[in-house]
């Protein structure tokens, strides 16, 4: 890991995690909300009829995250969907630790600017502490190809946090450097 991947967890211990310290009042550093893992999925419902899909979103998402994808599997028959039970229908990583942060870096100062007429993101999080961004297309990683796409995939990136709360999760990632709506300049 190069010298610059732990950039954003230096700047947690010694910016963020002091500032939310001060900002909500906790007695311990212990209770400072933070950033536990980064979970992206794809969903891959036309991988029923193409299995070839699976593998190319398997290898895109590797390369975008620098850790291996791995298919995830339906749980039951649908038979309007031409569904079988334990059918590949997706692809997802889960990063933790080094790999999270410098993920997150790379998504806050690359690929969020790359978007184009790009506002900021939706600031709704799920009532624990917990946001997911969906993303329309892969493209916007410049890992990836351009040439070498057969189809515009999207994903979600769940940013899982131990805040107790919206408000504790909403500033954490906003400190990450996250460019929420209602902060973008």
């Amino acid at each position: 890991m190069s010298a610059n991947t732990t950039s954003l967890k230096t700047e947690y211990k010694e910016r963020i995690a002091p500032e939310l310290m001060k900002h909500f009042g906790y007695s311990s550093i212990m209770q400072v909300p933070k950033l536990s893992k980064i979970v992206i999925n794809q969903g891959l419902g036309i991988a029923t009829g193409d299995k070839k899909i699976i593998d190319v979103a398997i290898e895109e998402l590797s390369a975008i995250t620098g850790q291996k994808a791995v298919p995830t599997y339906s749980k039951k028959d649908i038979s309007n969907f031409k569904l079988r039970r334990k059918m590949p229908i997706g692809v997802m990583v889960t990063l933790r630790r080094d790999r999270m942060y410098e993920f997150l870096e790379r998504l806050v100062r690359v690929v969020l600017p790359r978007i184009r007429d790009f506002k900021g993101i939706n600031s709704k999080l799920d009532g624990r502490g917990n946001y997911t961004l969906g993303i329309d297309e892969q493209i916007i990683f410049p890992e990836i190809n351009i040439d070498t796409i057969t189809k515009i995939l999207g994903m979600n990136i769940t940013f899982v946090t131990t805040a107790e709360t919206d408000e504790e999760g909403f500033e954490l990632l906003k400190e990450f450097g996250l460019p929420f709506k209602s902060t973008a300049k």
